[in-house]
């Protein structure tokens, strides 16, 4: 399931004993786990609350089995917590036991960023919450439940420019709606102003901002947010990079099919910047977004050789850019 769906699961469908906490998104993690405690209720955690670290445990897994079938002491459930556990095959069959008859008294929380490949998740008896980044669709809507939640009201048109400057991090998201509650307070209105004035944005948005403004040839708006990204410590050759990156995106996606999704994963970019890399793309013409690659392509690689000083390949880049 879904981190989003894990506080609904716990009120409708109870406690499980066996989760595997897992994905790169730390902010779902850490309330994933505090869900999970807070519906075991432990009175007594200091004595019902054992944690492990996935490296400790190496050497064999007796003395987590040995944990996992220990009764509580003062309280109805014990939780054995264990972190950046991929468990092999062999390990598997240790844990299946538990897994398929568990004691009814412990819950076991692994809970990994992901930084492997696991198999847990799909093994029988293993409830898996999936701590991924979301889109920005879903995280604009859950936007709302937290606004709600802080006593502010959320126009629609702000909601997804609030998640695109914090770059889809959900925990950045939870500290930019707690300082709005407090320079809006109780009942405050967050509208696409509030979020322009409020909440800085993300350099990936910054690039994205520079990228478009390049594409629609607004020239003024491209020098602002260049010089801008500059001040806060890019160089020429970075927002070169990102230039050739963005035209040859637009290069690439002018003639390939498919949905956003699978677009999405063969470039390696969320399926949002695919559809407006996608209108982009048709407004330029595929011709053109090849052609600015090449230019632009071969600027980068006469920087890196020498031919042309940083400064001297963008200044260029810029001439075909909004001149050509």
């Amino acid at each position: 399931m879904k981190f989003v769906q894990l506080a609904a699961d716990l009120r409708e469908e109870g406690l499980k004993q066996f989760y595997l906490i897992e994905g790169e998104e730390a902010y779902f993690r850490d309330h994933a786990v505090s869900a999970v405690e807070k519906a075991c209720g432990l009175a007594n955690p200091s004595l019902n609350h054992v944690r492990y670290e996935g490296e400790t445990l190496k050497k064999g897994l007796s003395s987590l089995m040995t944990e996992l079938y220990t009764l509580p002491f003062l309280d109805e459930k014990r939780i054995v917590r264990v972190t950046e556990f991929y468990p092999t095959e062999k390990e598997w069959e240790t844990l299946r036991p538990f897994a398929e008859a568990p004691c009814p008294t412990t819950v076991l929380m692994i809970v990994n960023t992901g930084a492997k490949k696991s198999e847990l998740r799909r093994k029988k008896g293993v409830t898996f919450v999936d701590c991924a980044k979301e889109t920005e669709e879903t995280l604009s809507r859950w936007l709302f439940g937290m606004a709600r939640r802080a006593d502010l009201s959320l126009d629609g048109d702000a909601a997804s420019l609030f998640v695109r400057y914090c770059d889809l991090d959900a925990a950045r998201m939870s500290i930019e709606i707690k300082k709005l509650r407090l320079l809006l307070g109780e009942g405050g209105r967050i509208t696409r102003e509030t979020v322009e004035e409020h909440i800085a944005k993300d350099v990936e948005y910054k690039i994205y901002e520079l990228t478009q403004a390049a594409s629609r040839g607004d020239r003024s708006v491209f020098s602002v947010i260049a010089h801008d990204l500059m001040e806060k410590g890019m160089d020429e050759s970075a927002l070169l990079s990102s230039l050739v990156s963005h035209y040859r995106n637009l290069a690439d996606i002018a003639g390939m099919r498919g949905t956003e999704a699978e677009v999405a994963a063969a470039l390696g970019v969320k399926p949002y910047a695919v559809r407006k890399l996608r209108e982009t793309a048709s407004r330029l013409g595929a011709d053109r977004a090849r052609a600015m690659y090449l230019e632009l392509y071969g600027l980068a690689a006469g920087m890196r050789s020498g031919k042309y000083t940083k400064s001297g390949a963008l200044s260029c880049a810029t001439a075909k850019i909004f001149f050509a």
